[in-house]
């Protein structure tokens, strides 16, 4: 990592440092006046339902902002930018900051000098619904910050050499005429599988302690995960389909759509700032794990990526496919 990554991780870090501190300065000017324990959850109507202590509060805070902080501080020192995917980037970090320091704030401003009950807790507290709007607004001025931000380290432009080659180029399979052929494989990865137990787990929690409608969430979002954490990639004369145990979700590229086609090695948490089905400017891929992919040059200049093994065949095959389109048509 050369001094400019280093720079660039710092201008990440900055925003969630910054709204730390203004959190924290502000818990500490307004600790006298806090109840023991803050109104921290609200139901639709913006009453109060749930509680926590001030040191949970502090404790909370910190780990929000410092964790979300740490994950973009990786994905900018790690990622393959160019730079304006660099630019969208680094905006969107520092309007997350924005959006979840001024909500941490307004949960402070809310509970100060509301009257304590006899377990401690701040009667009378609401958390009216323009602060999502404030928080909103300052979500965007911070976007505009870290488009500022930078230009202050831009990244280089991007040589190229990485993506799928031009029209005529690029590896190829022989087939005959008339012959037809596919390719499959399954991309495993063992933190999807995790995630999906802990989550099952979490869900069947929550229906003995919170209800059925606490649960759910839970319970959805992990059956997906469990469906999706072994996906099967295959390529033919459709073109790439990448599908799970279940029918759907589902995530298919005609071949009338794909230019070309390239494998190349892939960092989920650097190019894409996470696990699955991700967007970013000028790509999308479903990324499962660390190592080689399946890059396609979509019509229109865009690139959809997949992490698999063997994925050089694949591509190989994929221009032939291509081949065969053209000559046919």
């Amino acid at each position: 990592m050369n001094r400019k990554s280093i720079g660039r991780a710092a201008l990440a870090a900055l925003p969630f440092l910054l709204a730390l501190a203004v959190d924290l300065i502000l818990f500490a000017t307004c600790r006298d006046r806090l109840p023991e324990q803050l109104a921290s959850h609200f139901v639709g109507n913006g009453r109060a339902d749930d509680y926590a202590g001030q040191t949970s509060y502090v404790v909370l805070t910190t780990l929000v902002l410092l964790g979300i902080g740490l994950l973009a501080v990786l994905m900018v020192a790690l990622g393959t930018f160019t730079r304006r995917s660099y630019r969208t980037t680094l905006g969107f970090i520092y309007a997350m900051a924005g959006f979840l320091g001024y909500l941490l704030a307004a949960l402070l401003l809310i509970n100060v000098d509301a009257v304590e009950d006899a377990q401690g807790r701040g009667q009378d507290v609401t958390f009216p619904l323009w602060h999502l709007a404030a928080a909103l607004g300052v979500g965007v001025a911070a976007y505009g910050l870290g488009l500022l931000a930078a230009a202050l380290l831009p990244v280089p432009e991007a040589s190229g050499d990485d993506g799928p080659q031009g029209r005529g180029e690029g590896p190829r399979i022989a087939l005959r005429p008339g012959e037809v052929a596919g390719w499959a494989r399954s991309a495993g990865s063992w933190p999807l599988p995790l995630a999906a137990l802990l989550l099952l787990g979490t869900g069947v929690l929550l229906v003995f302690t919170s209800g059925w409608p606490i649960a759910v969430p839970a319970l959805v979002l992990g059956l997906l995960i469990a469906a999706f954490a072994r996906p099967h990639v295959t390529v033919d004369r459709r073109g790439i389909t990448v599908s799970g145990l279940l029918p759907w979700p589902r995530v298919r590229v005609p071949l009338d759509r794909i230019e070309s086609a390239a494998s190349r090695e892939m960092k989920p948490l650097g190019d894409y700032g996470g696990w699955g089905y991700r967007v970013r400017p000028g790509r999308t891929g479903v990324m499962i794990r660390s190592g080689e992919g399946i890059v396609a040059r979509l019509a229109g200049g865009r690139d959809f990526e997949v992490t698999v093994d063997d994925s050089a065949t694949a591509a190989a095959l994929l221009n032939t496919l291509i081949d065969q389109r053209r000559t046919d048509h």
